[in-house]
């Protein structure tokens, strides 16, 4: 089935209008949840009772970070199995620290945290600002809510040390991740002239509340594209973002030249091809019920309430299946699961070809990569893999192989933490990216058609494929 141009441009725009909407994860959680919606999902509650029905859509959400959402087959009964996609929300960067409010040679900084395993030195000479969420106070009744904040202009930047003053910063340079990695907000002196308070005594009376931790300017700045006071701010947690949009680029406009493609291109791709698999109708004959699982804190190791490795995941899915007829029919559901972690891969660079297997070098525009290792830092098995092969075979989506070098260190994913936890039939796959965990990466936009084509056709044709394994 071939794919025009314009569906290649099309299907990469929209992708980077959603990249662009989701600087953290909060953000990120709250455009899956505007596209379930505006498609007639309905979101329920951990604390609630659920009254779900076979072809009814749901979505779940924890800690506004996390997202679960899933189509319950018209043929679905207790014990039947999930065809999964699971991918995360996060990514590297730096957080603005608990009390992050700093002055130093007469400049207002931001603290940071650095989250995850970020390539740091490409956050230097960055036009950067903040976005993720605020808990808001309530005046009137002093009800505590949730609210998104995005600054859309650039307010911080970490500047490089002149060259002069480091000259060999060009055999190596690794910044101090304490030191080095402060970004400056404002100068004191501008900043006292545009009437925050003056920040360069300890002694002096500082405000109360949060508000105390960090830089004036900074409050300031949030108070007002939230429209409230300080006494207001309860707490936050904001990410560090680049203000540069992504772009499509390549002189043929093939490349996506972008911040969080790790990972947020495969959880776009993941609600795409959810929804996308709606609309022909085979879901009233699907056996199975359809999932999306969004983690947030991949990047640092899924082990929170909101990660890969708490309970979540399990607990949706022995609500779906529980049964007072069945009491057996979440784990006989598990045996007919299957989970695609979905994560990105690394394509083969021309200037670091060597860094890669000879026979595992995958390609921009090659298709889709299966990840394999014997250590089992990916899920995929002999099992897994041809079943997905199946599946891309039935949609048309060409697929590579990748196994890292013997001699270099392999990264992990959801996956397996999901398949040791569930006992689920799992398999790692991803688009091939450059520079994993930069600030900027490079991806290409065939891979968001083959990506979203993929995922619907598993949703589609999983109970299909399954059914056809004679073993």
């Amino acid at each position: 089935m071939a794919v025009t141009r314009e569906k290649i441009l099309a299907s990469a725009k929209d992708f980077l209008s959603f990249i662009n909407k989701s600087p953290s994860p909060f953000h990120a959680v709250d455009e899956v949840k505007k596209a379930l919606v505006s498609n007639g999902f309905k979101e329920l509650k951990e604390a609630e009772q659920w009254n779900v029905v076979p072809l009814g859509k749901y979505f779940i959400t924890k800690n506004h970070s996390t997202i679960i959402g899933f189509a319950i087959g018209g043929k679905y009964r207790p014990g039947n199995g999930f065809s999964v996609v699971g991918a995360h929300t996060d990514s590297p960067c730096l957080r603005v620290k608990p009390v992050s409010n700093k002055v130093k040679q007469g400049f207002c900084q931001v603290g940071v945290e650095c989250y995850g395993g970020g390539i740091w030195n490409t956050w230097f000479d960055r036009d950067l600002t903040v976005a993720g969420r605020v808990l808001v106070k309530d005046k009137n009744d002093e009800n505590i809510s949730h609210h998104l904040v995005h600054i859309n202009r650039p307010i911080l930047r970490i500047p490089h040390l002149a060259i002069h003053l480091q000259r060999e910063i060009n055999e190596n340079f690794g910044p101090n991740k304490e030191n080095h990695l402060c970004p400056i907000l404002a100068t004191c002196a501008q900043a006292e002239l545009e009437g925050d308070k003056k920040s360069t005594s300890s002694e002096e009376t500082e405000p109360t509340g949060q508000a105390a931790k960090h830089p004036p300017t900074l409050v300031k700045i949030l108070c007002q594209e939230l429209k409230i006071d300080p006494s207001q701010m309860m707490d936050f947690e904001l990410c560090l973002a680049d203000t540069q949009p992504a772009a499509l680029g390549g002189a043929y406009e093939e490349f996506i030249f972008s911040p969080r493609l790790d990972n947020l291109f495969n959880a776009y791709a993941a609600y795409k091809g959810l929804l996308d698999s709606l609309g022909d109708g085979s879901l009233e004959t699907d056996p199975n019920i359809r999932m999306i699982s969004l983690f947030d804190n991949e990047e640092v190791g899924s082990e929170s309430a909101q990660g890969a490795g708490s309970m979540f995941q399990e607990n949706v899915m022995r609500r779906l299946s529980s049964s007072a007829e069945k009491l057996t029919a979440f784990e006989e559901s598990i045996a007919k699961s299957f989970m695609v972690s979905a994560d990105q891969a690394h394509g083969c660079h021309p200037n670091y070809s060597e860094k890669h297997e000879a026979n595992h070098q995958p390609e921009f525009h090659k298709g889709i990569v299966i990840k394999f290792n014997s250590n089992q830092r990916y899920a995929t098995t002999s099992i897994t893999a041809t079943i997905l092969r199946q599946v891309a075979k039935k949609v048309s989506v060409p697929l590579q192989d990748f196994v890292v070098r013997n001699d270099s260190t392999c990264g992990s994913t959801i996956g397996p933490i999901m398949s040791a936890k569930l006992g689920m039939q799992t398999i790692d796959v991803g688009a091939p990216q450059f520079a994993m965990h930069s600030i900027r990466e490079t991806g290409a936009t065939t891979d968001v058609v083959h990506a979203i084509r993929l995922f619907e056709g598993f949703f589609r044709f999983y109970p299909e494929v399954q059914a056809s394994l004679k073993f």
